[in-house]
């Protein structure tokens, strides 16, 4: 039986704390709290709903984060 792969575990971070931030910043203060995959889209971005553990999702407007959610 092949191995199981392992999964990011989700950091436990508020993703509220990320809004308002510049997307640098943003970036960065998610890598170095353990986000293992930071994404930004623009506001009104068509994605696809699949969760994904330790990927945080940012909605950039102007280079600033106006919304942050986990998967």
């Amino acid at each position: 039986m092949a191995p199981v792969p392992a999964t990011p575990n989700t950091p436990d971070d508020d993703p509220e704390t990320y809004v308002g931030l510049d997307v640098r910043t943003a970036e960065q203060q998610a890598r170095d709290r353990g986000w293992t995959t930071v994404r930004t889209l623009p506001p009104d971005a068509v994605i696809t709903m699949e969760y994904l553990s330790g990927r945080l999702n940012f909605t950039v407007e102007n280079d600033t984060v106006i919304r942050s959610w986990k998967g």
